[in-house]
C-alpha cells in the first residue's frame, strides 16, 4: 500500500500543467527572454529597456531577424505591452519576468556583436565564392530555362531557371542604381531617383515588395523631410506605393520612417501632407502597427489634419484615426487630446459625418470616451441627428445608432440624458421603420432604457425625511 502511494506521488509530479506558448511579441529580440520593462523605440520595435541602453552605450545597432535595423534615438515605455505580459503570466500561472540588469544586458550585446561580426564575415566569404562561381558557370550552362546543368567539375547541381536568375540580378541592379541616386548629394539626382522609384512602384506589385529594402527605406527616411518640394512629394508618394503591399507594412514602420512622416504632416508641403495622411492610413491597417504609430506621436497631427483645407488629407486622416482608435491605448490618448469635442463639433456642422461617426463609435466603446461624450452632449447630438434624418447614406445612420448604443453602457447618466432628449419615442420609430441593422441597434438601446435598476426604484423622500426628523428628536430627548 505504501508503495502504491509513492507511485501515485511520482505520477503526479511527472504530469505538470502545460503552459501556453509565449507570444513572440513578448520576447526581446536581443535578450530572447520575456520582457519585464519593454520600451518602444523610434523605429517601432520593442526591446527590454537595458538592452537598448547597452546598445547605445556600445554604439551598436543590431540587425534583426527580419533584416530591419532599429532606431534607438527615442525610447518610450511600452506600458500597454507591459500590462499585457503581466496579465499573460498571471493567467498562465507563470512567474512575472524580472528586469534585466545593465551588466547582463551589456554582456548579451557583446555576444550579439561578436555573432553578427562572424556572420558578416561568413557572408562576405560566401559572396566572394558566389561571384567566382557566377564568373565560371556561364561557359557551361545552357540558355534554356527548361534544362538543369551539370558543371564540368564538382557534384551534381540544380540551377534555378535563367529567367529567375535574371529577375534577381535585375532587382539587385535596380536597387543599387536607385540607392546611388537617392543618396546622391546632388538634388537633381535625388529628384530623378524618387520620381523613377515612384513610377516603378505605382503598378508593379512585386516590385513594391522586392524594392522595400532597408537600404531604400533608409534613403527615403532622409528625403521625406527634404526642403525641396519635388523631392519631398515624390518620396512620400513612393512610400505610399510601398505601403500598399501588405508584406511591407510592418517593415516600413520598423524602419523608423514614421517620425519624419509626422514632421511632414505637421509642416510639410500640402501635397506631401496629402500623401502622408494616405501613408499613415495604409500603415494603420496592420494590427501590429496601430500601437506603435500612436506611441510615436501620430495622433495629434492626424486630429489636426481632419480639419485640413485639403479634402484628400481630411478623408485619409479620418480613416487613419478610425483604424488607430480600434486600439484602447490610442482611444485613451485621443480622449486626452480633446478629440471628442472636436469630432462632435464636426458632425454637428455636417463635416465628413460618415467617417467621423466611425471614430466616435470606437471612442464610445471605451469608458473614457463614453464619459467625455456624455459630458460633451453626445446623446443630444446623436438623437438630434436621428430626428433630422439628414444622413449621406444609410450606413451613416447605422453608425449614429451604433455610437448611441455605445453610450447606452453609461448607466443611469445615459438614461437621464436620453429621457431629456426624448430618445425613446424616436427609437421606437426607428425600430418600426429602419433596416435590419438599424432596428437591431434601436431595439438594444430601448432594452437599456426600459431596464429597471436597483438604483431606479422609487423612493418616498417625504417618508425618509420624516424618519430622519423622528430619529433626530429621539436623540435629543434621550440626551
Amino acid at each position: 500500500m505504501g508503495t502504491n502511494k509513492q507511485r501515485w506521488k511520482i505520477s503526479f509530479h511527472k504530469s505538470p500543467s502545460k503552459h501556453p506558448p509565449i507570444p513572440i511579441e513578448f520576447i526581446c529580440p536581443i535578450s530572447n527572454s520575456l520582457m519585464a520593462d519593454p520600451v518602444i523605440v523610434s523605429s517601432g520595435h520593442t526591446f527590454e529597456r537595458h538592452c537598448v541602453h547597452a546598445c547605445k552605450s556600445l554604439s551598436f545597432t543590431p540587425i534583426l531577424p527580419d533584416n530591419s535595423i532599429p532606431d534607438f534615438s527615442t525610447i518610450i515605455p511600452n506600458l500597454a505591452l507591459k500590462s499585457t505580459i503581466l496579465n499573460f503570466c498571471r493567467s498562465s500561472l507563470l512567474d512575472p519576468p524580472k528586469p534585466l540588469n545593465f551588466l547582463t544586458a551589456e554582456n548579451l550585446v557583446f555576444t550579439l556583436m561578436a555573432t553578427q561580426k562572424a556572420q558578416n564575415h561568413t557572408k562576405d566569404k560566401s559572396r566572394f565564392s558566389s561571384m567566382t562561381e557566377l564568373n565560371r558557370v556561364p561557359s557551361h550552362i545552357s540558355t534554356s530555362s527548361e534544362e538543369s546543368v551539370t558543371p564540368t567539375s564538382g557534384p551534381l547541381t540544380c540551377y534555378s531557371s535563367s529567367s529567375d536568375v535574371d529577375t534577381m540580378n535585375s532587382n539587385s541592379i535596380e536597387e543599387d542604381e536607385l540607392v546611388v541616386k537617392l543618396k546622391s548629394s546632388h538634388i537633381s539626382e535625388q529628384e530623378e531617383g524618387v520620381i523613377s522609384f515612384r513610377k516603378l512602384t505605382r503598378t508593379r506589385e512585386e516590385t513594391r515588395f522586392s524594392l522595400c529594402t532597408p537600404r531604400i527605406l533608409s534613403a527615403l527616411r532622409v528625403l521625406i523631410t527634404s526642403r525641396y518640394a519635388s523631392v519631398q512629394v515624390n518620396s512620400v508618394a513612393a512610400l505610399v506605393n510601398l505601403s500598399l503591399e501588405n508584406r511591407n507594412k510592418v517593415k516600413i514602420v520598423r524602419s523608423g520612417i514614421v517620425p519624419p512622416l509626422i514632421d511632414v504632416l505637421k509642416s510639410g508641403f500640402q501635397e506631401s501632407q496629402e500623401h502622408v495622411a494616405g501613408a499613415l492610413f495604409s500603415l494603420a491597417l496592420d494590427d501590429q502597427n496601430k500601437t506603435a504609430i500612436g506611441v510615436l506621436g501620430a495622433l495629434p497631427p492626424l486630429l489636426h489634419a481632419v480639419r485640413s483645407e485639403s479634402e484628400r488629407t481630411r478623408h485619409d486622416s479620418a480613416l487613419a484615426l478610425y483604424h488607430l482608435s480600434l486600439v484602447q491605448s490610442n482611444r485613451a490618448k485621443l480622449v486626452k487630446l480633446g478629440a471628442v469635442q472636436v469630432l462632435l463639433g464636426m458632425v454637428k456642422t455636417g463635416h465628413m459625418t460618415g467617417r467621423i461617426l466611425l471614430i466616435l463609435c470606437n471612442l464610445a466603446a471605451s469608458s473614457e470616451g463614453r464619459a467625455a461624450m456624455l459630458d460633451g452632449g453626445g446623446v443630444q447630438c446623436f438623437v438630434s441627428m436621428l430626428r433630422k434624418g439628414e444622413f449621406d447614406s444609410e450606413s451613416s445612420r447605422e453608425n449614429c445608432l451604433a455610437a448611441l448604443y455605445g453610450l447606452s453602457h453609461g448607466g443611469l447618466r445615459f438614461k437621464g440624458l436620453a429621457k431629456e432628449a426624448a430618445a425613446e419615442e424616436l427609437l421606437i420609430h426607428v425600430e418600426e421603420t429602419g433596416n435590419e441593422r438599424a432596428k437591431d441597434k434601436a431595439r438594444k438601446i430601448l432594452e437599456v432604457l426600459r431596464q429597471k435598476d436597483e438604483e431606479e426604484e422609487e423612493v418616498d423622500w417625504e417618508k425618509l425625511l420624516n424618519s430622519d426628523d423622528d430619529m433626530s428628536q429621539t436623540r435629543i430627548s434621550s440626551s
